[in-house]
């Protein structure tokens, strides 16, 4: 029988970067998504929106490959050919470079605004879904058979299965009741982007400085803006909560001395184009990421520190694994918000989060500090696994996203 027009296979709340890829894969694998989101694109495309970029593991890519979302983006992402390590002015440091592991990046650098264009592009394609936005999930029952939501506008949607991918705020996850283990990082990340004199060769730094790690990211040139050097690079910057503030409000050419001061000269001159953003960081973790008709994804289940730039990579694993259990469920008639199906899910994802979580809460309490003993320490671990051949090779898999037990998505094979 056909459904009600109301009626869909996945109610997903949250439009953004997971969401949308989720709505995406399970599209294209015959299922039906209704994706509600408080704002609009023509909000969330906005050139204020977002200033951030994301880290897209190889792993990921091949996720986005599989989708058809990646050719949207390819021309704009920034290869990561190496990667290089450094504490503080040490001259110790740790050094990845891509052909150690094959003839692949370990990843790319790609401008938020450009991930959403691309899925945005990708979402017009699909013939089972809906977005609605700007809307919001008033009401929902998680019992019975079916999930039903009615939405602040009076609209009633119901589902077989609930996706809360709405952020670390999740609404739709307080509305299950789930609880979340929180840890403030007392950290926040300054984020902008600089135009620079000399190319940075696709590589990419972590400096490890008192206050937390500064990564300069290589991004994709930009030769047809007016800028005079079309190299650039995306800073994420962790500082102290107390001095973000005095930061953000310092003028041009105040910033852009500050920024001097850790940046260096290694890549010439160079000048800040466009805003500046600052986020608070912390460290979250769902309780549970499935409850009666409802899984999270993303950030709505576990929210890590920016160190590694796992985030966005984390959750699109979260959605490589979700799309895989629930597509071989819809294949076998089977019901696709059972328990059965959700514990699979959660089992996959689980250990590969509280791992990536621990290493990355750990490495930045080991390194921001000035404690002598430790920046020695650090500092002699760095140059020893630099020079472990195995050991440095499992890192960059790491790095890569080639890790575990992939979904078949993230081989690059289809759902």
């Amino acid at each position: 029988m056909a459904k009600p027009k109301d009626d869909f296979d996945l109610l997903i709340t949250g439009g953004g970067l997971v969401g949308l890829t989720l709505a995406i894969a399970m599209d294209r694998a015959g299922l039906s998504c209704a994706i509600v989101d408080n704002q609009t694109p023509a909000h969330t495309l906005a050139p204020d929106f977002d200033g951030r970029t994301c880290a897209i593991a190889y792993g990921s890519r091949l996720l986005l490959e599989t989708l058809d979302i990646w050719p949207a983006m390819a021309d704009f992402a920034g290869p990561i050919l190496d990667i290089r390590v450094s504490d503080g002015d040490s001259g110790l440091f740790l050094h990845y470079d891509h052909r150690d592991v094959g003839d692949q990046p370990f990843g790319h650098i790609v401008e938020n605004r450009v991930i959403r264009h691309a899925l945005y592009k990708a979402f017009e394609g699909c013939t089972h879904s809906r977005l609605f936005a700007p809307a919001e999930v008033e009401t929902i029952d998680f019992g019975g058979k079916r999930v039903h939501a009615r939405l602040k506008d009076g609209r009633e949607l119901t589902a077989a299965l609930a996706v809360a991918a709405d952020g670390r705020r999740s609404a739709l996850r307080d509305m299950a009741a789930i609880g979340v283990d929180e840890w403030q990082y007392n950290q926040t990340a300054i984020v902008c982007t600089v135009a620079h004199e000399k190319p940075h060769l696709g590589i990419a730094q972590e400096r490890f400085l008192p206050a937390g790690p500064f990564a300069i990211l290589p991004m994709a040139e930009d030769s047809e803006s007016a800028l005079e050097y079309p190299h650039r690079s995306s800073i994420v910057w962790t500082e102290r909560t107390k001095l973000a503030p005095a930061l953000m409000g310092l003028g041009e050419e105040g910033f852009g001395a500050e920024l001097v001061r850790r940046f260096g000269d290694y890549l010439g001159d160079l000048k800040v184009t466009g805003p500046r953003w600052s986020y608070p960081l912390s460290l979250q973790h769902a309780r549970s990421y499935i409850g009666p008709r409802l899984a999270l994804i993303g950030d709505a289940a576990h929210a890590i520190h920016p160190i590694s730039g796992q985030g966005l990579n984390l959750g699109l694993r979260d959605v490589a694994a979700l799309a895989e259990v629930v597509a071989d469920a819809h294949r076998l008639d089977r019901d696709i918000g059972s328990q059965e199906v959700l514990r699979r899910y959660q089992g996959w994802r689980r250990f590969d989060v509280v791992v990536l979580m621990a290493v990355t809460d750990g490495l930045n309490r080991l390194f921001s500090n000035d404690i002598a003993p430790l920046r020695l320490a650090r500092d002699i671990g760095l140059g020893l696994v630099n020079r472990a051949g195995p050991l440095k090779k499992i890192f960059m898999r790491h790095a890569m996203g080639n890790v575990g037990d992939l979904p078949r998505s993230m081989q690059g094979r289809p759902l």
